[in-house]
């Protein structure tokens, strides 16, 4: 509604910033500072001071000048920003990765997804936000440093901690007992141990994606996947961004790129009972070496998928 503000930034709703907005302030030289508007704060920075309420009340998009005469330029900040500065507990999902994966996971309001581990929060905002009030986020965490991290990151971005959200601390791969689900994302260590509690939550039809930051990681949870049955063909990928220097008609790439975070290994979930027809692509020859230990697909048939208990 236009002129009613909102204290909940990740629903980025317009209108003059209020006490309990998040507000982004970005100096001449692109520097980004995430602050919360508080009654009678400051903002402190080695060019001067902002009061708060030279911002309470004025319109997003609009120029503040510092006491020493610096201006900043105030914005609401979008949640590709709000991830890269927020406190960490582990290493957060990039904004490149986190939209691959919502894409991914074909999500959408009501949906429901499970995630593991929740790291500092970064991809739980994204997830939150994909499903919306009527749809479910499934947060399992193991270390609970971890977790209160999130939690707290969370309740940041949305200014509350929303309902359709549920953190567990403990291993997916023992407890996890929701079924019917319709995406789990697997950020761990060795998402490999959790295919077959997955296998079980999954609704038939619904998405797995793991994120990897190795290729040993990705081959070992593509065999996995392959040796269990019950799954489509794995597919792999990656996502690199590169942004463009743009000055006059000196328009050419930046020197520096966002290149590889992690590979995003995707399958979906077969129906009980279904038998893939033979994968008609054989092994290439020393695929699998003298010292490969780890699980491997049959050449010539597919496996059977048995229906979980």
């Amino acid at each position: 509604m236009p002129g009613v503000s909102s204290t909940i930034a990740g629903s980025r709703r317009h209108g003059p910033f209020a006490a309990g907005d998040l507000v982004q302030l970005t100096d001449p030289r692109g520097t980004m500072h995430t602050i919360t508007l508080q009654a009678g704060g400051e903002f402190h920075t080695h060019r001067g001071r902002i009061p708060h309420a030279d911002l309470i009340g004025a319109p997003e998009g609009t120029v503040v000048t510092s006491s020493n005469g610096t201006g900043y330029l105030a914005l609401r900040p979008i949640l590709d920003d709000f991830v890269l500065a927020m406190p960490r507990g582990a290493q957060v999902i990039y904004p490149k990765d986190a939209a691959r994966i919502v894409g991914l996971a074909n999500l959408g309001p009501g949906a429901r997804v499970a995630e593991a581990g929740v790291g500092s929060g970064a991809l739980t905002c994204s997830l939150l936000r994909a499903v919306g009030d009527e749809g479910r986020v499934y947060s399992y965490e193991r270390r609970s440093e971890f977790a209160d991290v999130a939690d707290a990151n969370v309740r940041k971005w949305f200014g509350h901690r929303p309902q359709s959200w549920e953190l567990i601390l403990g291993d997916l791969a023992e407890v996890l007992d929701q079924r019917d689900l319709d995406a789990v994302v697997l950020d761990m260590l060795a998402p490999w141990e959790c295919v077959d509690a997955v296998g079980a939550a999954l609704a038939p039809g619904g998405i797995l994606v793991g994120y990897v930051a190795t290729t040993t990681q990705l081959s070992r949870l593509v065999e996995t996947l392959r040796a269990a049955g019950g799954w489509t063909e794995p597919r792999a990928e990656e996502s690199l961004m590169r942004t463009w220097h743009l000055e006059g008609l000196a328009v050419r790439p930046d020197h520096r790129m966002n290149g590889h975070t992690a590979f995003l290994v995707s399958c979906r979930r077969l129906a009980p009972g279904t038998v893939l027809p033979p994968r008609r692509r054989r092994p290439a020859p020393g695929a699998y070496g003298p010292d490969y230990d780890g699980p491997r697909a049959p050449e010539s048939e597919a496996p059977q998928f048995d229906s979980p208990e």
